[in-house]
């Protein structure tokens, strides 16, 4: 990697090719729209995400074909604001929600905008991340940090907010059980988010011994280590030993593994709700007959939409979920690769990366 030998405006942390990274100083942004803000960034979590561009230099259709700025989990404080911008001033602490939508096609028009046809998401080619000193997004795309809350936490907001709309997808009610597969960030934060909802059951599931000890620590009300057997005997043993009777309300996938899955729709009572969070391969075989006879709910999940990122804030910001335990790593923006490489490693549970 190289850096400019003067002293950079707005570095940035640039994607060539795979496994090739540099830092670059790029323009600083400028307002373009009168409700634009600029930011400094501060704190970016390294996403599962990024970690596959720079593997692999795509993520199924969507291809690294230019270099591109990476990182989309990030907070940071204003430093300039557009002449129309009224919620936010100079020096205020913000998340930033990043990927910004037409606003005009039918699903941003009837209320979901995570599934505009024209979306235009951070560190997704063609654009560029947030993993620069200055990154522009609009007003309504920043949202203010409480004083509770630190920047570390609210880069975090970010998948904690993807947590929620995978909650609310799940339509989890208090009592309910949940069933949640893959111990990473995101499926400890449903875990968590699960239990702000009121459930009263919570079952992590993982293949990795330490992170079912995490999240048992963390949030979970018991954890399950499933075997290399059929799903039908692990969704046996998963509900015998968690006493769920018929079986579980709602099941949240956050893995993308097709075992997960197949024991996940086993998993279930009739009439639950099965929610796939996490991506894995493009196509799998799926238990076809088991969500047909059990006349299961079972929905994707993408993203984020309305209400997210605010009530996502509300919950960390009240205590209700607890986002600082999951930073578990921070290195310096000039380590930008090294955090790269140990979430690839499966270092810790979430890495963030200081700005400049």
């Amino acid at each position: 990697m190289t850096a400019s030998a003067e002293t950079p405006q707005n570095l940035s942390f640039v994607l060539e090719g795979i496994q090739k990274v540099k830092f670059e100083d790029r323009p600083i942004p400028q307002i373009v729209d009168p409700h634009d803000v600029i930011v400094n960034v501060k704190y970016t979590g390294v996403c599962g995400s990024d970690v596959h561009y720079w593997e692999h230099g795509a993520i199924g259709d969507f291809v690294v074909r230019d270099p591109m700025v990476l990182g989309h989990e990030s907070s940071g404080v204003v430093s300039q604001v557009g002449p129309a911008v009224t919620t936010l001033k100079v020096g205020d602490r913000v998340s930033l929600e990043p990927g910004i939508p037409c606003r005009r096609c039918e699903p941003c028009k009837s209320g979901k905008y995570n599934l505009c046809i024209r979306m235009a998401f951070a560190a997704t080619p063609p654009y560029d991340g947030t993993l620069a000193k200055y990154y522009r997004l609009p007003e309504d795309f920043c949202y203010k940090l409480p004083e509770q809350m630190t920047l570390q936490e609210g880069a975090l907001v970010e998948p904690l907010s993807v947590a929620v709309h995978i909650v609310k997808q799940g339509e989890v009610r208090p009592g309910y059980s949940v069933v949640v597969f893959g111990a990473g960030p995101v499926g400890l934060l449903c875990c968590a988010v699960a239990k702000a909802f009121g459930a009263s059951k919570i079952i992590a599931v993982d293949i990795q011994q330490g992170r079912l000890e995490f999240a048992k620590k963390y949030v979970a009300s018991s954890t399950f280590l499933p075997q290399k057997v059929p799903a039908v005997e692990n969704a046996a043993r998963l509900k015998e030993e968690n006493d769920l009777g018929p079986g579980a309300d709602v099941v949240i996938d956050a893995s993308g593994a097709e075992a997960s899955v197949h024991t996940g729709i086993h998993v279930l009572r009739n009439g639950g709700t099965y929610v796939q969070g996490g991506m894995g391969k493009a196509e799998i075989t799926f238990p076809i007959m088991a969500a047909c006879t059990k006349e299961l709910n079972v929905k994707g999940s993408f993203r984020y939409g309305s209400g997210d990122y605010k009530l996502a804030i509300e919950l960390a910001a009240s205590g209700r979920v607890n986002v600082k335990d999951l930073i578990t790593g921070q290195v310096n923006f000039e380590d930008a690769e090294r955090a790269i490489k140990d979430v690839k490693a499966g270092k810790g549970i979430k890495t963030i990366i200081a700005g400049i």
